[in-house]
Parts: structure tokens; sequence; C-alpha cells
């Protein structure tokens, strides 16, 4: 069964937003609630910090994937073979404790006639690690991104990352992995293309 992906819109304007000071009050709450004072000297900065970082960790909102993907290029000299790139880092927040998933992305596609900047594929993987994710997901929805707006023969992702959820709280086991995977098109329903893509990623 193929994942459902929800695309969030962009929030065109800031109507619908809190204010910067609603959000610094609100941390402020939270201070309180933790049991600090957020009017002692070490603290009274804080709100308007966490505030800064919020807009910049959850900058993904505020971009679209289809926006960093629309340029392509033709003049290939008709490679029409896997493009790989393995490795990206990426910082994300669990949309469940809100706390870090750390971890690393591998994109791979298969042309149809035109290829992507390679430096988009790990622009994506960023727009949708800033946002409130799930590991699943965000997997999911890199593949949909690149697979909707390049039209290739097909796209693999895979994603291992550590989550904080589990080794900061819970059941507190540091150093676990959770590894997902997409695939569409012909990494799809060839078995020796997912082969070459896990091959090629572990190499």
């Amino acid at each position: 069964m193929d994942a459902i992906v929800t695309n969030f819109p962009r929030i065109e304007d800031e109507a619908g937003r809190p204010t910067q000071k609603e959000a610094e009050d609100a941390v402020r709450v939270l201070l309180r609630w933790a049991g600090d004072d957020p009017q002692r000297e070490g603290l009274l900065d804080t709100p308007k910090r966490v505030a800064k970082a919020y807009r910049e960790l959850f900058s993904g909102y505020d971009l679209a994937a289809e926006d960093v993907l629309g340029r392509t290029f033709e003049e290939v000299a008709g490679y029409d073979d896997m493009v790989l790139v393995k490795d990206i880092p990426f910082f994300s927040h669990c949309e469940h404790h809100m706390v870090p998933i750390i971890g690393k992305a591998h994109v791979a596609y298969l042309p149809n006639g035109r290829v992507l900047g390679l430096s988009k594929i790990a622009r994506v993987v960023e727009i949708f690690g800033r946002r409130l994710q799930t590991q699943e997901t965000m997997t999911a929805q890199i593949a949909k991104s690149i697979d909707e707006t390049l039209n290739p023969r097909g796209v693999a992702v895979m994603i291992e990352a550590e989550h904080m959820c589990m080794a900061m709280r819970g059941i507190q086991k540091q150093g676990s992995t959770t590894l997902t995977t997409t695939f569409t098109g012909a990494f799809k329903t060839e078995p020796a293309e997912q082969v070459r893509f896990m091959t090629m990623i572990r190499s």
C-alpha cells in the first residue's frame, strides 16, 4: 500500500500566526511550569532566543519543495542511469514530543530525460526536516515531491535517524537507529534496482 502524504500549505500571510510577543509569553509559561523563574537573570532573554530559534528550526513550513525542484536540466547527453545523493545530514523534530531527530538521508532517482541540480535534493530534505515530523512521513514526502515534480522513472529514499524521544525520555535507549524506505516506479517494481540502490548506499 502506498503512503498517504499530506503536504501542509504555506501560510501566505502572518494573520494565522501568533505574534512574537505571544510566542515569547508561551515560553515564559513553560519556564514557570518547569519550575523555574523566567525573571531571573539567566532566563530574561530566553523567550526571545527560543522564538528566534523556532523560526529557524521550523522554517520548512515557509518553503515549498515544488519551488526548489522547479528548475531542471535536459542537456544530459542521454544519461538515464541512477542519480544518488547519499549521507545528507538533517535535523528534525518529533511531532509527538518536539524533541530532535538527528539523521541522514539517501535519495536516488532514475532520470526520464531531465535531471535536478544536486543541491536541490539536499534542499528538499532540509525543507521537510525543518517541520514537526515522523520519520515515516518525511521519507514519503521527499519521495513524493521528487516523483511528482521531476516525473522520473523511479525514486528511492532511505532515512537513518536517531530519535531523542527514545534516547532522552521514555525507554531511554541511546544509539538506536530507525531506518525507513520508500520506493516508486522502477525502484518499486524491479527488485534489482532496489538492490543496486542499497549496495551503492553501503559502498
